[in-house]
Parts: C-alpha cells; structure tokens; sequence
C-alpha cells in the first residue's frame, strides 16, 4: 500500500508541475467560458425569457436575472462535467512519457507488484480530476453567492460529490485504455486534440442537445458524456428550474429541460438519476475491463 501511494504521490506531483499540461487540461474551460461570454450566454437567456415572455403576469426583471443565473449554473455545470474528461486526459501524459523514455520498463523491473503501478496511475487521474472539479464548483458557488445565489444544502453537496467521484473514475478508466493504445507521444497528442475538439459538443455544452437533429442526438446519446453532464445538470439546477418556470405548465417546463439536457430521453424513456448514474458505472467497468484485458496480452510489448 506504500508503494501506491509513493506512485501516486510521486505521478500528482508529476503533473501539478507541468504548468503546460495543467494549462490544456483547462483548456476546453476557458473555451467554453468565452463562447457562452461572447456568444451563446445571450442566446441561451433570451431563449428562457422569450418562453417566459409568453405567460402574462411574470416580473421581466425578475426572469431575466433567474434565465442569467440558470445559465451561468448550467455553464458551469458542463465544465464540470468536461473537467474530467479533459484532466484525466492531460495526467496520462505522464504515463505516455515514461514509457518512451524507458522509466515505464524500469518501473516494472522493479520488486512492486504491476497491478499497483497501473492503480497508481489511474489513481493519479482520479484524483487530479476530483481536485479540479470540486475547485470548479467552489468557484461556481461563490460567484452565484456573490450574485445573491443560495448555497447548496450539505446533502445537495453530497450529491454533487458522488457524482464528481463517479465521473472522474469513469474517465479515469476511459483515458487510461486511450493511453495504452497510444504508443507514441504524437499519437497521444493527437488523442487529445480530437476529444478536446469534441468533448464540449458530445456533452450538449456549446449547443444544447434538443436543437439538434434527431441523427445528431443519436450519436451524442452513444457517448457516456451527455449522461454525466445531465447528471450534473439534473443536481445543480432542479431548483433553480422550478424557481425560474413557476407558474409554467409542467409540460412546457418537462420541454425546456430535455432541450437543455438536463432531462435525457433514451428509446422515448426518460431516464430518472439511478438510471443515469447506472449507465455511468456500467460503463466504467466496462472500461476497467478493456484496460484489463489490453494489459494482459499486451504486457509482452510493454516489456
């Protein structure tokens, strides 16, 4: 158990030290945040006020600062989700160069057991991914307190948690078998540059799902991404929803959320949290079992 987590301590340091890596691990962040600044911010909210514009007797104002906050939470709660995805990728880096400069072959000559060497590593990726969401949640809260925003309950934190925990193994698992498959560091580039290219759209963040064709929505619907961003979607936003439409028929209000994301419907069946959160850890062993499989008939090349 020390030798882990010497291995895991020794691979944290490895990328926390990487100003460059931990610069492109963010960086789909800082792309997302300057798109909904610039662009798409305006759009989401006028499309909530122009829905609520319809219902006579609502406060203007008062919509208009609710649709801001929704869709500053709904923002954020995308990055989350994305953060993990996009940090986990960048702390395989670590691993990928090891093996071509040959520490990876060392490492294994060594007298510590291969299974703790591969549990550090995707330990590594766990970790850093849950550090940097919850950070991001931090900062999310305190810019919605600051704007009059209430915090979350100590169990709705609870929730989030688990869900950050859940997210950031699933992706642990994913990018780990994407970095045994790469054997080259231009190949593991290459890797990154495709999920980071594409990770904001497969998770309904630069345009929401329901506005895109029926086509398109089947292949986002593929990728565990969209679950995970609904998930948190679902948990960082069900009060605010219900607060932003009262007073608005259910059924418009069931509408908005499946456009939106935060509601996804799979085979005309709208999945409930536990059915999400099933997908989601279904799919991760699913992926932890891939990596143990590669592992082991690949263990000849890797020496």
């Amino acid at each position: 158990m020390r030798q882990f987590f010497v291995f895991t301590g020794r691979n944290l340091k490895l990328y926390f030290r990487d100003r460059g890596a931990v610069f492109f691990s963010l960086l789909s962040m800082v792309i997302v945040i300057a798109l909904m600044v610039f662009f798409l911010g305006d759009m989401n909210i006028d499309s909530i006020t122009g829905l609520l514009s319809q219902f006579p007797g609502r406060d203007t104002a008062a919509d208009e600062e609710n649709a801001k906050m929704m869709i500053y939470y709904w923002t954020c709660a995308g990055i989350i989700s994305i953060n993990a995805v996009t940090v986990t990728l960048a702390v395989y880096s670590t691993m990928i160069k090891d093996r071509i400069n040959g520490k990876l072959n060392s490492i294994y000559t060594a007298p510590v057991n291969r299974a703790i060497i591969t549990a550090s590593y995707i330990a590594t990726a766990w970790v850093a991914a849950v550090m940097v969401c919850i950070f991001t949640l931090i900062i999310t809260e305190l810019y919605g307190k600051a704007q009059g925003v209430a915090m979350y309950s100590v169990s709705g934190h609870f929730q989030i948690l688990g869900i950050i925990c859940l997210n950031a193994f699933l992706y642990a698992a994913i990018m780990y078998l994407f970095a045994l498959l790469a054997k080259t560091e231009g190949a593991w580039s290459g890797i990154g540059t495709v999920i980071g290219t594409l990770v904001g759209f497969l998770g309904g963040i630069y345009i929401p799902v329901g506005t895109l064709s029926d086509g398109v929505q089947t292949v986002i619907k593929g990728t565990p991404i969209i679950y995970s961003t609904a998930l948190f979607r679902s948990a960082m936003l069900d009060t605010m929803v219900t607060e932003t439409f009262y007073g608005v028929p259910e059924e418009v209000v069931a509408g908005y959320r499946e456009v939106m994301g935060i509601d996804i419907k799979a085979m005309e069946h709208l999945l409930d949290v536990p059915e999400v959160c099933m997908i989601l850890v279904i799919t991760a062993f699913v992926f932890v079992g891939a990596d143990v499989c590669v592992l082991k008939y690949g263990r000849k090349a890797d020496r």
